[in-house]
């Protein structure tokens, strides 16, 4: 059996999506604005499409799954630091020099600008309405520079499949915090020794699974149940299915052409990234 359209393309995506998190030139261009840590650079790049207005409760509604008061620690914080329009500038910056860098002869590669513009064009088709950060994304202006427009597209991909996640984590009754817990268990990985939620103190991540197990998710060992493996095979089910309106936008033809050319550009990331 062929694997759906949403999944297929999220594998060949993600990597592209993940460079502001796992290239240091994102990091390293924000930090010259004057934020303070890698935490700052995470928030200010991700909410800079919202008017600096948006309080901390907002952005956390709609990020969803962090820990309770942890965006706080940073929006507003930073806009006193620097302002939206230099963080979205600088992230660009510096995910393009980042993409540059991995994909070396690549980058200048005309299938380069043939899946940017491929991509861009199933990545501003499909509807904005319940996705809150993907739509903040499509206002934004589309660089023209052909590595630029394919982080860009990337980024709006990974954006309205994020926006569709957190509708299915709703759906199925997970909160924020349960998230990473349902993802650190369900790749055999003790939630303690996640890197979203390694940090947040015992007595909370405890209570966290402890809620999990009262409702059949987490068993007395620490692990899945098998419903727990159910609920976190119906939630990817669901986020693959809402993610799939991008991709009607593209002919056969076209879609087989932007996954012929995402190929190897995907496998450039993949061979960097800890995936």
């Amino acid at each position: 059996m062929s694997q759906p359209v949403a999944r297929r393309m999220y594998d060949l995506v993600e990597p592209l999506g993940l460079v502001p998190y796992f290239a240091d030139e994102s990091d390293e261009a924000l930090m010259a604005l004057g934020l303070r840590n890698s935490w700052d650079a995470y928030f200010a790049g991700r909410a800079a499409p919202f008017d600096r207005s948006v309080p901390a409760d907002v952005v956390h509604a709609i990020f969803y799954n962090f820990a309770p008061g942890e965006v706080a620690r940073h929006i507003p914080r930073v806009w006193d630091l620097t302002t939206p329009e230099a963080a979205l500038a600088a992230r660009e910056r510096g995910c393009v020099a980042g993409m540059r860098r991995i994909l070396d002869d690549l980058a200048d590669d005309a299938s380069v600008a043939r899946a940017a513009d491929l991509l861009l064009k199933a990545a501003t088709s499909a509807p904005v309405e319940g996705r809150p950060l993907y739509a903040a994304l499509r206002a934004l202006p589309v660089p023209r520079e052909p590595v630029a427009r394919l982080w860009h597209a990337a980024t709006l991909l990974r954006e309205h499949r994020g926006d569709g996640h957190t509708v299915a984590l709703m759906a199925e009754g997970i909160g924020g915090t349960e998230a990473h817990v349902l993802h650190a268990l369900s790749v055999d990985l003790p939630a303690e020794k996640f890197g979203r939620v390694w940090h947040l103190p015992a007595a909370q991540l405890n209570a966290v699974i402890d809620g999990m197990r009262a409702r059949g998710l987490v068993g007395t060992d620490g692990w899945l149940t098998a419903e727990g493996r159910a609920a976190k095979a119906r939630v990817e089910a669901m986020t693959d299915r809402l993610a799939e309106a991008p991709y009607h936008a593209l002919t056969a033809a076209e879609f087989d052409r932007l996954v012929t050319d995402l190929i190897p550009i995907s496998a450039a990331f993949r061979a960097v990234f800890p995936m």
